[in-house]
């Protein structure tokens, strides 16, 4: 997994361009829980599809950057929890053990 990781809101402008030609997924970390830990290391050993961006926030050192997140796309704030961005706006959302890759890549496709 080549996870590009935000650190900076800027980033989220990038994130909504990029969407209108290729679905953008953000996977929000927290570095405390472990269901978060479980979340990720699924993720992690899953094949990744080709067709998306993978994005990392460690949300613990970037609360500000999930909260611009969560007022961009007009998500209510999970830890952890994945949003897949397309066309600009947040058009899927998990959190918890409903994240998994199979359900990423359907909703990329």
């Amino acid at each position: 997994m080549n996870w590009i990781k935000i650190t900076a809101t800027d980033q989220l402008d990038s994130i909504k361009e990029k969407s209108h030609q290729v679905p953008q997924v953000i996977f929000k970390h927290s570095t405390r829980c472990s269901i978060s830990s479980m979340a990720l290391g699924r993720l992690e050993r899953a094949k990744v599809p080709d067709n998306a961006d993978f994005y990392f926030l460690d949300l613990i050192a970037h609360r500000d950057i999930s909260n611009k997140i969560a007022d961009v796309f007009q998500v209510h704030h999970e830890s952890p929890q994945v949003l897949i961005i397309k066309d600009g706006q947040c058009v899927y959302n998990e959190s918890h053990m409903g994240i998994t890759m199979d359900e990423i890549a359907g909703q990329v496709a």
